[in-house]
């Protein structure tokens, strides 16, 4: 009898299939190690999930409601729900993450932490965390990331976290990445480093998804309480790095009667020379202390990554999603910036909802697809749109 292989945890070495690893400076063994020892008892016993449900449903503001869009549905001609993380506290998903690692960082004795961050939801969270519980705060954000996201740079300081530009390279996430990495190889043993998606070596991409998985966990039950099932026929949701698309595809990955659609962000067209399609574009090889798919050159050089959105302007994808590409078990399509301005427009008109950038990247693909009258499609809005005022005022003013 053929076993049956889980979607959902990578395997003792953190591979999902080909893809994850820990390619880690010998400087950081320690720290990563320590991690890996650890997590798992940690995250897993009695006294940490009842602080971490505690501080989602009274802090974060969880569960998120589960939308219906009428409107919406109309248009397309199919039953679409929005699960709405654009409400939790900070505007974004990115704090169920934020919340688990701070409370991870806490039983492990850690005072410093550290963070990467592109539209600043994830640099905002982190900081709301730390101020929560009192820790220094250090966060690193690239200098172009800085310019277009500046309410989030706001909130940051006013959170008490310290924001240190990267200035090599694309001055994006993938810099700023950078930036904390060598951070943390200089501080290996006061400092943890909140990765904010599902990258990184393992076990990060695990530990991430895991707590992010409670987004497919409240869609599974809130699908039974409108229309007696739980299963949906798509989940869709937009993919960077990919840690709102991990949340909302982890309770549906091994049922395969659930198809799930992953978005990537075109830039000005995907062989432009000015896009994000990892999938399209790249190849396997090592980022960020994981094996996973890269835009990179033939001799190995990581392509610059371009996109409208802060959030999906990575020149890689975290190694789980690489391997539902990999194994086909999700389906991979791309927005451009147009394409993605014009879904948030048409979200916000129709809906009265201003997604965030990075979220109408999503959206933008029900233009692109056929959906039958009785089909169930879940969006993950994965955050709101107030840090992506300013490129929507510009936008506005072209039109």
């Amino acid at each position: 009898m053929e076993q049956f292989i889980t979607y959902q945890q990578p395997n003792e070495y953190g591979y999902y299939g080909k893809f994850g690893g820990a390619y880690i400076p010998e400087m950081l063994h320690k720290n990563v190690q320590e991690l890996k020892d650890s997590y798992l008892s940690i995250i897993e016993s009695e006294d940490f999930q009842q602080q971490f449900q505690a501080l989602l449903k009274d802090y974060a503001g969880r569960y998120t409601p589960l939308y219906y869009a009428k409107r919406l549905s109309e248009l397309y001609q199919t039953n679409i729900y929005l699960k709405r993380e654009d409400l939790c506290h900070t505007g974004a998903h990115k704090i169920n993450n934020t919340i688990g690692q701070i409370l991870l960082a806490e039983r492990l004795g850690k005072k410093r932490i550290i963070a990467e961050t592109g539209a600043g939801q994830h640099g905002v969270a982190t900081a709301t965390v730390c101020a929560l519980k009192g820790l220094e705060c250090i966060v690193y954000m690239g200098e172009k990331d800085i310019e277009r996201q500046a309410p989030n740079v706001a909130r940051m300081k006013m959170l008490g976290a310290t924001v240190v530009p990267a200035i090599s390279g694309s001055k994006t996430l993938k810099d700023a990445t950078n930036e904390a990495i060598r951070d943390w190889i200089n501080h290996p043993n006061d400092t943890h480093y909140i990765i904010g998606s599902v990258v990184g070596p393992h076990p990060y991409p695990d530990l991430v998804a895991r707590f992010q998985s409670v987004i497919s966990d409240e869609i599974k039950w809130q699908l039974k309480e409108k229309i007696n099932t739980e299963l949906p026929d798509y989940v869709i949701a937009c993919v960077g790095g990919g840690s709102n698309a991990a949340g909302a595809f982890y309770h549906f990955l091994d049922d395969l009667s659930v198809k799930l659609v992953a978005v990537e962000a075109a830039g000005l067209g995907v062989h432009s020379g000015y896009s994000a399609a990892t999938t399209t574009l790249g190849v396997p090889g090592i980022l960020h202390g994981s094996k996973s798919i890269v835009m990179q050159t033939s001799d190995g050089q990581v392509v610059e990554p371009h996109s409208i959105s802060a959030g999906l302007d990575y020149p890689g994808i975290g190694p789980l999603h690489a391997h539902l590409f990999d194994s086909k078990r999700a389906l991979f399509l791309d927005a451009t910036d147009e394409e993605a301005l014009n879904a948030a427009f048409e979200l916000a008109k129709m809906e009265g909802i201003i997604p965030a950038l990075e979220s109408a990247h999503a959206l933008a693909v029900l233009k692109k697809m056929k959906f039958n009258k009785e089909d169930t499609v879940v969006i993950c809005l994965s955050g709101r749109g107030d840090k992506d005022l300013t490129t929507y005022m510009t936008a506005m003013e072209k039109k």
